[in-house]
């Protein structure tokens, strides 16, 4: 061998040395290994359990959110059901308005007594009521103030003295606001 193969050869193994020193420190004990393999063991048991809790919660939010939404809509259903024909109403509201009078200038003509009766018995039916304000106190959230007249007597001062136009209730909700007199 020359002296060059010679080197090349030396250089070789002593860069073996360092590799198998390596490896021989790299090599953990038994004791050691087992005790990376728990806390390896552990560590995806920890994960384990955070996806199971992150998707524990998405589950809940998405379960709240649907009932939220399933009760919010058969809100919306019921409250469509009984206020629906709310415009229909509002529409017939003159109608009855026509009746009324039609009624205090004929006086009592059976036909049209028989008529305006059916009609307000359908329309009771679908949740119409009338208001009765005459001789109340005045209340900004059903009346409407037409006029204000001088009180009769002091007691009366605050009270509807007479109905203009009457109000109606649908489902207990204020369809129309009573035009009114009002004592002051």
């Amino acid at each position: 061998m020359s002296k060059k193969e010679h080197r090349a050869t030396e250089a070789e193994e002593s860069m073996k040395q360092p590799e198998t020193q390596q490896c021989v420190e790299e090599q953990d004990t038994p004791k050691e290994a087992e005790e990376r393999q728990e806390e390896s063991e552990e560590d995806k048991l920890q994960e384990m359990g955070e996806k199971l809790a992150t998707l524990n919660d998405k589950y809940l939010r998405l379960y709240s959110e649907y009932e939220n939404y399933r009760k919010r809509t058969n809100m919306e259903k019921a409250d469509l059901l009984l206020n629906g024909s709310r415009e229909m109403m509002k529409a017939i509201l003159p109608v009855v308005d026509d009746f009324e009078r039609a009624l205090a200038v004929t006086g009592d003509d059976e036909g049209v007594r028989l008529i305006y009766n059916k009609l307000m018995k359908i329309l009771e039916q679908k949740g119409l009521k009338a208001m009765d304000v005459k001789g109340e106190k005045f209340d900004e959230s059903m009346h409407e103030a037409v006029t204000q007249i001088p009180a009769p007597a002091p007691e009366q001062k605050g009270l509807v003295i007479d109905v203009v136009e009457k109000g109606y209730y649908l489902n207990d909700k204020v369809l129309r606001y009573a035009k009114v007199v009002v004592a002051c």
